[in-house]
């Protein structure tokens, strides 16, 4: 009998659904601005939550495509940016049971001219101006990164002033992809230095960089000084067959000194988003889709109450026929549901055309990801049914006594 009570009673929720719409729909242009302001609060969470992640998932493309096991870096940078320690622990970690090879990597920041600028006359020269680009180096010889299109051009990494160009940069640092295709080499400055780009390959622009270039070690030394390679940004680890990372950490850890951190690509990734969450950037956008949510809450209130207030003769005949304040709540609830519903599809398709226009306009690389989906959604439902359960308290003041009157 428990299954058939189930099913009556979930089929008596359905029943009420018509009630809540009916209840809705009879003031449309209430219903339409419902559904806009529900919308809009959207469109604001969406957009604040897009850029979040653009920025979280900025600071992981450059661990996320290394190459290693283990990594190492200064126990008291809060970035992979910040990190800076002494060469001489690699030789160290070295000569550690279960380590196979140590390779440094340089991490640092310089400016790009655009290549069209170099043309400009003397005048126009000194008003040049430059976008900020990351700087990657390395040894050649000892390749860091599993980017196949990277470690298929390790050579000409080796060409004095030779760099590898990111196609995904942004256009305000030139056209480079397109002068590349018909020139075959690109020249421009770097850091004050005249530099080559002989190959391209695909990364991504962040908030904090325009672009990336990877260069050899011997380039980087020539451009910043051979001091700057006594310097490691993080330290690529590769393991023997079999070793287990946990253990050759471990062994890393009591072996070398306390200024270094030893950390799997899981806790590298994760340390760069731990670090991206304290930034002011990162708490603006989360104030700002926390506002959105609040707002969202205050529209659907709004409506929800305005019609029970209007209702409440109706409500109060209904308790006097016998129905409990749980039965009409339930309806209440379903008010809220079906606006969060119908302000959804409008607010994603105009989210997903904001996010379009960022990405090929704005050039700020926000996908319309199935998580961001999801946690707006969720968090749209929650918006929603606050909204009806504080509405519920105007609908417990319905006293049947009040039709007599």
């Amino acid at each position: 009998m428990k299954p058939i009570y189930q099913f009556r009673k979930i089929n008596s929720y359905f029943r009420r659904t018509p009630v809540a719409w009916l209840q809705l729909s009879h003031q449309k242009i209430r219903l339409l601005v419902a559904v806009l302001g529900v919308a809009f609060s959207i469109i604001l969470i969406f957009t604040q939550l897009g850029l979040r992640a653009m920025l979280f998932d900025g600071v992981n493309l450059l661990p996320e495509n290394l190459n290693g096991e283990l990594y190492l870096i200064s126990s008291y940078a809060d970035n992979i940016r910040a990190s800076s320690f002494p060469g001489i622990y690699l030789y160290q970690t070295d000569a550690i049971k279960g380590v196979a090879d140590v390779k440094p990597l340089y991490v640092g920041f310089g400016r790009w001219v655009d290549p069209k600028l170099l043309k400009s006359t003397a005048e126009e020269k000194a008003n040049i101006k430059s976008s900020s680009i990351q700087i990657i180096a390395f040894n050649p010889n000892k390749p860091v990164f599993r980017i196949p299109e990277v470690n298929q051009q390790l050579d000409l990494l080796s060409v004095p002033g030779g760099i590898l160009y990111d196609r995904l940069a942004k256009s305000e640092m030139g056209n480079i992809p397109q002068l590349f295709a018909s020139q075959g080499q690109v020249s421009s400055i770097l850091s004050n230095r005249r530099v080559t780009v002989m190959g391209l390959f695909s990364l991504g622009s962040t908030f904090y960089y325009d672009g990336v270039a990877l260069m050899s070690d011997w380039n980087y030394g020539q451009m910043e000084g051979s001091e700057k390679l006594k310097e490691i940004s993080i330290g690529v680890i590769s393991l023997e067959p079999g070793a287990n990372p946990q253990e050759v950490a471990k062994r890393i850890k009591q072996n070398l000194n306390k200024d270094l951190k030893v950390l799997t690509q899981a806790e590298l990734v994760q340390a760069e988003r731990d670090d991206v969450a304290t930034w002011s950037e990162g708490k603006v956008l989360n104030f700002g889709a926390m506002i959105g949510f609040i707002v969202g809450i205050i529209i659907v209130y709004q409506v929800i109450y305005t019609d029970v207030s209007e209702h409440l003769p109706e409500y109060a005949t209904l308790k006097a026929m016998g129905y409990k304040d749980r039965d009409l709540s339930l309806v209440v609830l379903q008010e809220s549901l079906i606006l969060a519903m119908m302000g959804f599809i409008p607010g994603y398709l105009a989210s997903y055309g904001i996010y379009y226009l960022m990405t090929n306009f704005i050039e700020l690389p926000v996908s319309m990801n199935p998580g961001i989906a999801l946690q707006v959604f969720a968090l749209n439902i929650i918006m929603c049914t606050i909204s009806g359960a504080i509405a519920i308290k105007k609908l417990r003041t319905a006293d049947p006594a009040d039709i007599f009157y």
